[in-house]
């Protein structure tokens, strides 16, 4: 815990460092998720092809996901995240240079497999600094990251609406925010990542008990319904608005975007929730919210009506993840980073299964009907979220900077 002025100014600067992570590995991928669906046309796509190679970005996250544990030892999360968020960046650039469906989807997968380790990496760090402030702040850093992905979406739109070319647009969009991650790099918490965990207890086991399995699987089931709902996003929510609403090119994107800016709304108020109230209820809050707000849109659609039940899964599904990735990093007797990446890595079933099973769905009756799956996510987080911590005691400390 910082004691003085020069440790403040650390503590925060390392803060702004982790957040400017969060904020590129959201906008970087985010400018390519507008561009989809003319991805979609220029190389003919089905809905179900189109889901297919839209899945090789979570399957190689899947592929390289298992590793991430690993590398963060032997790296350290600020290498290991920063060198992958380079390569996101580089391989969303190829992506908008893909002239086949084999070359867009090889570029997905190796971008996803970059993707596994800066997710692991960056809130690895970012746990590491949510530990000096002690108290809640994963949330704000998730925040970041909606917020860059609302940039990310919001530049795409601009570049459609302006006519400028898919390659042209990723590579000045990607070669910004490499230059964001490099100007964070020196200011990241450095060396071991075991060097501030707490110590183990007296006489507490280092091998993990059954009951540390069943709650990574839990968590694993709220991480994953999250991921189903993000995907549903960024994946369909552009074409449902429109192929199937009828909504024009900028408007048919406020679906993404809308959810992203709920998003890191739910995220920006969610740590002072979860100190209020507790993982557990916040979390389960928002999968009731989730349920019932994109269950009405798809019951009633609309435009208007769908635009608002993708903000309502935007806010409702806000603090799943960053409490999942919390619950992980505390589970007992597991190494440095491996509960994170067992869950961030079982999690990316979620996006590998999604997009090819919605797609199918769609084509044999109807998009509308696939989209189903997102309140099926927000119920599956209701009645997972039972595996989250509660309302925790305020304790006594010095003030630590905001």
């Amino acid at each position: 815990m910082a004691s003085g002025g020069r440790d403040a100014t650390h503590d925060r600067r390392a803060r702004v460092a982790v957040a400017a992570l969060f904020l590129t590995n959201g906008a970087i991928f985010a400018n390519l998720v507008p561009r989809f669906p003319e991805l979609k046309t220029d190389l003919a796509l089905s809905n179900t092809a189109y889901g297919v190679v839209v899945a090789a970005f979570p399957i190689g996250a899947l592929v390289a996901g298992v590793a991430a544990g690993a590398v963060i030892r032997r790296f350290t999360s600020a290498r290991a995240a920063l060198v992958s968020t380079v390569g996101i960046a580089v391989l969303v650039f190829a992506a908008g240079l893909s002239t086949t469906p084999a070359l867009l989807a090889a570029a997905l997968f190796a971008g996803g497999a970059c993707d596994a380790i800066a997710d692991v990496a960056q809130n690895t760090n970012g746990l590491r600094v949510q530990r000096v402030y002690q108290r809640s702040i994963i949330n704000s850093l998730h925040a970041v990251w909606s917020a860059g992905a609302v940039l990310g979406g919001a530049m795409a739109a601009a570049a459609i609406a302006m006519h400028i070319p898919v390659a042209t647009h990723l590579g000045a969009s990607s070669a910004v925010f490499v230059v964001v991650a490099a100007v964070a790099y020196p200011f990241l918490l450095h060396g071991s990542d075991e060097d501030d965990r707490p110590p183990t207890s007296p006489g507490t086991s280092m091998k993990p008990s059954r009951r540390v399995y069943v709650a990574v699987l839990l968590l694993v089931v709220i991480a994953t319904a999250g991921a189903v709902v993000e995907d549903a996003g960024s994946s369909w929510a552009t074409l449902y608005l429109g192929q199937n609403l009828g909504a024009e090119g900028a408007v048919a994107a406020l679906g993404y975007i809308t959810l992203l800016a709920f998003h890191f709304v739910g995220r920006l108020t969610g740590d002072r929730l979860v100190d209020r109230f507790g993982e557990r209820a916040v979390v389960r809050c928002g999968g009731l919210v989730t349920a019932i707000g994109m269950g009405l849109a798809l019951a009633f659609p609309s435009v208007p009506g769908t635009i608002a039940g993708f903000a309502a899964a935007g806010i409702g599904i806000a603090t799943v993840v960053p409490a999942a990735m919390h619950g992980a990093d505390r589970l007992p007797g597991l190494r440095t980073g491996s509960g994170l990446t067992a869950v961030a890595w079982l999690m990316r079933i979620g996006f590998v299964a999604s997009p090819p099973i919605v797609g199918m769905i769609a084509d044999a009756t109807s998009l509308r009907v696939g989209l189903l799956v997102v309140p099926a996510a927000g119920l599956a987080v209701v009645m997972a979220a039972g595996v989250l911590s509660g309302r925790r005691q305020p304790t006594r400390s010095s003030a630590h900077p905001r």
